[in-house]
């Protein structure tokens, strides 16, 4: 349920009033308002660029000029035009769609496109999507019309002049031809020089023959046409990424409990698991959207250092990602829609179940390590590999142990079994100062004085001039015991005079 499918079925909503919804959202209304318009200015003169349904009845209309519009209506209320108000209205509506299907699209200025395919069984059927779309919009202060087709273009053309339409599965053709050519949206000169020619819908232009549209007007001109007559599929640009699957699940009645949460979110793990074991993939990267019964939209993501496709996995970890958040999941008044999309994939091998103990136990480190990352975050959970380099506070670095990388060193034993270690457990983090005095020999370090019994070296290490910005006077190491049994590893730095640092400890 809910993987990305290869037909297309777009659902095209237009905000025809965009400008004048989103000033009159959060007036309160009031009998006797004048009519509302948006003005901009268009070489040199304001001209209307949307007006509200109480001025469209008095005959005012997209394109007037405003002195013109006020001496037909005197009490006019005219707001300059604000393109960047209404675009972030537009991203708003955008996201609040995100809940009926993941693939959203903007069409500036003032629409946008749903890929539908997959998710219209969620609310029933397309009409049912459809109409639940416009009612919530509508209850949302915003004038909408809408459309559903096969290709982009023809969604579009028909939100703009057959609202409420659904198009059958190649039905394009016969639905758009009665469409004016302006429905296209070509350059004016293209439309002016269509309608000269006495082609004046859709269909007209369509029946000419290929040759004379493109030697007159280009072949990107055949090509829109060809796509609004779902011919041809022209990609769309959503506003995130696609996932490679998903799944959703939809409340009759907003839910609030985490029981009810967490079985839902078993229970799409479990079908999402389902796709992907179709497909032969695992997820490396899954997100959970939670769709507030208010429109607020919670998105919570998490990683798996390998492919996984087990649903009691997958609960699990988004479960320790929910335990930690720093801002709790709030259901407010409920989540109406729970959606988890799987947003990296990668193929799976078919592997038998492991015997071998050592195998087993590497998966459940593995394990661990994801649920560790999904509670303190992935920057936080870090592994060590080698370098190479021999300067000692070099060779190794800490990365994300999600993420297993290839690395040309590999750890090598640098001791024989029966001799004591070279190097100590614990490198301090940076080297501290230290004194030695010979006769007797002994060690102040961090204010004390250490009697020394046992004494090796040196080691002496040159630093790679080439690479570090630091200090790159050569160094001969020591390893040292003191009177209690601790050991020690320190340097001296072959300067003048020469200093001597402790730069780490021996278990």
């Amino acid at each position: 349920m809910g993987a990305l499918q290869k037909d297309r079925r777009l659902l095209a909503l237009w905000f025809p009033r965009l400008p004048t919804d989103r000033l009159k959202r959060h007036r309160t209304k009031t009998l006797n308002a004048p009519p509302l318009v948006v003005a901009e200015k268009v070489k040199g003169a304001l001209r209307l660029c949307a007006v509200d349904e109480a001025a469209s009845q008095l005959r005012l209309h997209v394109g007037q000029p405003l002195a013109n519009a006020r001496a037909m209506v005197p009490a006019l209320e005219v707001v300059p035009a604000s393109p960047h108000a209404d675009a972030v209205l537009l991203s708003q509506m955008a996201e609040w769609c995100d809940r009926f299907t993941p693939v959203v699209a903007l069409d500036a200025p003032d629409g946008l496109i749903l890929d539908i395919a997959g998710a219209a069984h969620l609310f029933g059927d397309e009409r049912a999507l459809l109409d639940k779309i416009r009612k919530a919009l509508k209850a949302r202060g915003l004038n909408v019309q809408a459309a559903i087709a096969g290709s982009a273009l023809a969604a579009h053309a028909l939100a703009r002049y057959r609202d409420g339409m659904i198009v059958a599965e190649r039905a394009e053709r016969d639905a758009v031809s009665p469409l004016p050519i302006e429905a296209l949206q070509l350059d004016p000169v293209t439309t002016h020089a269509f309608r000269r020619a006495g082609l004046k819908t859709i269909g007209q232009v369509a029946s000419r023959k290929r040759s004379e549209i493109v030697s007159r007007f280009g072949a990107a001109t055949h090509a829109r046409i060809d796509e609004a007559l779902g011919q041809r599929e022209m990609p769309i640009s959503p506003r995130l990424p696609e996932p490679d699957y998903w799944t959703a699940k939809s409340f009759a009645e907003p839910v609030a409990t985490q029981e009810v949460i967490q079985n839902a979110l078993r229970e799409i793990g479990a079908e999402l698991c389902a796709l992907m074991v179709q497909e032969g993939s695992g997820a490396r990267r899954l997100e959970a959207s939670f769709f507030r019964a208010d429109g607020a939209l919670r998105r919570i993501v998490v990683e798996a250092g390998a492919p996984v496709r087990d649903a009691a996995m997958i609960e699990r970890l988004f479960r320790e990602r929910l335990a930690s958040l720093a801002d709790p999941l709030d259901p407010g008044f409920g989540f109406d829609l729970i959606r988890l999309a799987a947003l990296r994939v990668e193929r799976m091998q078919v592997e038998a179940v492991p015997l071998d103990q050592a195998v087993r136990a590497a998966a459940e480190i593995d394990f661990l390590t994801d649920r560790l990352a999904a509670r303190f975050g992935r920057e936080r959970v870090l592994r060590i590999y080698p370098h190479e380099t021999h300067v000692p506070e070099e060779a190794w670095v800490l990365l994300p142990a999600q993420q297993v990388y290839e690395t040309k060193t590999q750890w090598r034993n640098i001791r024989a079994k029966v001799e004591a270690p070279r190097r100590p457990l614990r490198l301090l983090a940076r080297p501290e100062s230290v004194a030695i005095e010979h006769e007797p020999l002994r060690l102040q370090w961090r204010k004390a004085w250490r009697g020394l019994t046992l004494w090796e070296g040196p080691e002496r290490i040159a630093m790679e001039w080439w690479r570090l910005e630091g200090s790159k006077i050569p160094r001969d190491y020591y390893r040292a015991e003191d009177e209690a049994g601790h050991r020690y590893w320190l340097y001296c730095e072959l300067a003048q005079p020469a200093q001597w640092f402790m730069h780490g400890v021996f278990a």
